[in-house]
């Protein structure tokens, strides 16, 4: 079996924190362009930032360095060092840069603008998209993109039973009824925000467990040496051999289990397919950690 090459880790921080600045560029432009000009509020703590920008013209950028920089210094104290450090990074470079684009640079040309006839409902989509690529990503370099993850850190820190969830989701609902009322009492901006938040949810997931999705067999046999000796020729992944009981008969058994890759499942019924007598069933893992390298036929 050959070791797998590990990154340097003093490669990988820089890397995480590339991936995290350019997030953060990508955000500021995504809220400038489809979110700040139109009547609609995204989801979470900067959801509730526009509404204010769009009252008072108090900017995004401004409040979320007000909001995210205390909570990212208490994340850091009581929580998580690690994740609060590269979740202000992510915040302040977020911050700073929509200043930027919103006080130096003209992005008249670019900006999309529901007010003059065009699609409500593309601004949503396209930005509840975008956002969840950014959230995922962002996720999977060790950090968030702050406002509601730092208080469900402290939530889940001071009740570990109670899911980051259930934060997320009641902190959502609270800025889509707010919208009503901030949106001259429209329903259009609360429909808006909920597809925001549902897409942004759907996107962010697939990026966090894209390419870790896998399928686990779980394989009762009395064949087990040739049906791992099948998996590692054909599959070039092995199997856990497990002694089980029959629950029925109390006769002793023989359990395989495998974790392979999506695209293997069919090749997997085949090799099952030449032993009859062979139960098996399979299930998706939504990620697989730590070891998981194919075994190479010498």
């Amino acid at each position: 079996m050959s070791e797998q090459k590990q990154m340097n880790p003093k490669l990988k921080v820089i890397v995480d924190y590339v991936v995290l600045f350019a997030m953060a560029v990508l955000m500021a432009l995504n809220y400038q362009i489809f979110i700040l000009h139109n009547a609609f509020a995204p989801s979470g703590i900067n959801g509730l930032a526009t509404m204010i920008q769009y009252l008072f013209n108090f900017s995004v950028g401004y409040f979320s360095l007000a909001i995210n920089v205390p909570l990212a210094i208490m994340c850091y104290i009581f929580v998580n060092r690690r994740f609060a450090i590269r979740s202000m990074f992510f915040t302040v470079v977020f911050s700073v840069v929509l200043l930027i684009l919103q006080n130096y640079v003209d992005m008249s040309k670019f900006i999309y603008h529901t007010d003059d006839g065009r699609s409500t409902l593309l601004a949503p989509v396209v930005s509840g998209t975008i956002f969840g690529f950014i959230y995922g990503m962002t996720i999977r370099h060790g950090a968030s993109t702050g406002g509601t993850d730092f208080i469900g850190e402290f939530v889940h820190k001071k009740s570990p039973s109670y899911s980051m969830t259930h934060v997320v989701f009641t902190m959502n609902v609270i800025i889509a009824c707010l919208s009503y009322f901030v949106y001259d009492y429209n329903i259009e901006p609360v429909a808006l925000c909920i597809i925001y938040a549902l897409l942004s949810t759907i996107v962010s997931d697939r990026c966090v467990h894209s390419g870790k999705q896998a399928w686990k067999v779980e394989m009762i046999t009395a064949h087990p040496e040739e049906v791992t000796q099948a998996v590692i020729g054909q599959l070039h992944h092995s199997t856990t051999i497990l002694q089980a009981e029959g629950g029925f008969s109390h006769q002793g058994k023989t359990m395989l289990i495998c974790i392979i890759n999506k695209h293997q499942i069919a090749k997997m019924e085949e090799i099952l397919s030449q032993f009859p007598d062979t139960f098996a069933c399979v299930s998706m893992v939504s990620e697989t950690v730590g070891n998981f390298r194919r075994v190479k036929r010498q």
